[in-house]
């Protein structure tokens, strides 16, 4: 069930003694970050303000997630699960989730694959700003969509060239390099991957 401000209470509040789990997701890599817990009053900011806010149970408070380092999560969206007694909250985070600095408080622990997407497409966007001396996503960026529109063509004619080939060893390295020359043309008109999700989205609906 989607979670609105309308159906708070055909949630199971009473099994944990007016606390629910949440479990915090990147909206955009499927990254699990953390896991907290929500009462009544912690979900209705949240929905209230986008801004993730879970109960402290040492401290029996409210505590809005980022309000002193800085590092908040944004919510998406909230779904409860079928017997309404847990949350997934989809969140963007402005920074490090966990307490120790790190992105996620299961860090050691196993990624979605896909979600490397993202991340590379934070280096190309960090590579921006560095010397086109030094780095090759620098060089394609400073000379402008038209040449790395290029660049894109030429990939796809030797990944197609790699797939009809039969060396799937080949076929992958190409695809890798139409990949990444598609997220560096991508960012050099200013859009994101998950720009490219949304249109896929709503042609699958």
């Amino acid at each position: 069930m989607k979670v609105s401000r309308e159906n708070l209470d055909q949630l199971a509040w009473e099994k944990q003694q007016g606390l629910i789990p949440a479990i915090i997701q990147d909206a955009i890599t499927g990254v699990l970050l953390m896991q907290a817990y929500m009462n009544k009053e912690a979900l209705i900011q949240t929905l209230k303000t986008d801004r993730v806010t879970f109960f402290s149970r040492t401290r029996h408070c409210l505590w809005e997630k980022g309000e002193t380092s800085g590092n908040t999560l944004h919510c998406k969206e909230i779904v409860s699960d079928c017997d309404g007694d847990s949350l997934m909250v989809l969140a963007s985070p402005t920074g490090p989730v966990c307490h120790t600095g790190a992105a996620t408080c299961w860090e050691e622990g196993p990624q979605p694959g896909l979600s490397f997407l993202s991340e590379l497409e934070g280096v190309i966007a960090f590579r921006q700003v560095a010397s086109s001396e030094s780095s090759y996503t620098a060089k394609l960026l400073k000379r402008g969509p038209k040449y790395i529109a290029q660049k894109v063509g030429e990939e796809a004619v030797e990944t197609a060239l790699a797939a009809v080939a039969g060396d799937d060893q080949e076929f992958l390295d190409e695809s890798a390099d139409l990949i990444y020359h598609l997220l560096v043309l991508i960012n050099s008109k200013g859009l994101t991957l998950n720009d490219v999700v949304s249109v896929l989205k709503a042609r699958h609906d």
